[in-house]
């Protein structure tokens, strides 16, 4: 038994110390990090157009807006209909055909467009649980729709889906992961390459998981106390 922990903890060891590899593990977690934060990024913004659109696609007869709500409901099924690995594939070779790319962009586009897709349904719930009332009070006081939508609408709904937001949040930084899959130099690719070079794999993808656990806690934590602090604000 001891010589079992003892060949563990000699394990782990070789995977932090020696040749400085926890610089790798750092180097991995900025660019997961800045990977994650344009991805959040993105994807917020095609979540916010996509569902303004199907929201106001229910009550208009412009055409283009019809035509743009069918495109937003294709892009949304497709999206999450396929495993997001294989979308990364797609993109990457579809459109980052340079090699000389920068990867924190491949990255971020990737995991932003499949993130879009949650987020959008995500908003449209939200939008869709303010009562119209809203609305049309925003309009008697003269608002353009997208003006009441942007003042008085939206405000409202974050606070309905900043839960639910959150852990889409959560969850697209731990599936950053795949992008390991097209030579990104996150977390996972330098944990793998760490493995590598210890000849023994399961120490640094321990390591790994430590780190996105103590990311996905951190956010957790973040998360609660806006929620916390936006509910005291509607007590007041």
């Amino acid at each position: 038994m001891m010589e079992l922990l003892k060949n563990i903890g000699q394990g782990f060891y070789n995977a932090w110390f020696p040749e400085r590899r926890y610089l790798a593990y750092l180097s991995g977690l900025r660019m997961t990090l800045l990977i994650s934060l344009f991805a959040v990024i993105i994807g917020i913004a095609i979540g916010i157009i996509l569902a303004v659109i199907r929201v106001t696609a229910r009550n208009s007869r412009n055409l283009v807006i019809r035509i743009l709500n069918r495109f937003a409901i294709i892009y949304i099924t497709v999206i999450r209909g396929t495993p997001m690995i294989v979308q990364i594939m797609i993109i990457y070779n579809l459109i980052f055909t340079a090699p000389n790319t920068n990867p924190i962009v491949v990255g971020a586009v990737c995991c932003g467009i499949n993130s879009g897709a949650y987020v959008s349904e995500i908003i449209r719930a939200g939008i869709e649980s303010i009562p119209i009332g809203q609305m049309e009070a925003g309009r008697s006081l003269g608002l353009t729709y997208s003006m009441t939508m942007r003042t008085i609408i939206l405000p409202q709904a974050v606070k309905n889906i900043l839960p639910a937001l959150g852990n889409e949040f959560i969850v697209l930084v731990k599936e950053t992961s795949v992008i390991s899959v097209i030579a990104v130099n996150d977390l996972m690719k330098m944990a793998g390459y760490v493995g590598s070079r210890t000849w023994d794999v399961i120490p640094p993808y321990v390591i790994a998981a430590a780190i996105y656990l103590i990311m996905t806690l951190g956010l957790s934590s973040l998360m609660s106390y806006f929620e916390k602090k936006m509910g005291r604000g509607d007590r007041k």
